[in-house]
């Protein structure tokens, strides 16, 4: 028999421009665990500069930053996600969760399939 199932990909977009979605939360997750925007990249197999510019975007369109950077110095340089990334990200994987949950209980098409 044949696995079957639904697959909902959910993003949000800005004036028709996809804005925040499963890569750059993953990104978010991944520079809140490592804080820095190189290693989620590496760790993601994306180019810092792609990750960079993701994370650009993201602070540019959005009400407030969502990842700060801070220069170098004696203690290092480093990256951290702000509250307002913090949220978003809750926000999102609540909104992505809900969703997969309402899929599952909406499978009686695949019984067609």
């Amino acid at each position: 028999m044949k696995k079957k199932e639904i697959q909902v990909r959910c993003w949000v977009d800005i004036d028709g421009v996809k804005h925040f979605g499963t890569g750059r939360a993953q990104l978010l997750e991944l520079i809140q665990q490592t804080g820095s925007i190189a290693k989620a990249a590496k760790e993601m197999g994306m180019s810092y500069k792609k990750a960079w510019d993701m994370v650009a975007k993201m602070n540019e369109r959005g009400k407030k930053p969502y990842v700060i950077t801070h220069k170098g110095g004696n203690k290092g340089g480093g990256t951290e996600v702000t509250e307002t990334g913090k949220k978003i990200l809750a926000s999102y994987q609540h909104l992505v969760n809900s969703i997969q949950q309402l899929v599952e209980t909406k499978t009686d098409l695949l019984k067609w399939i």
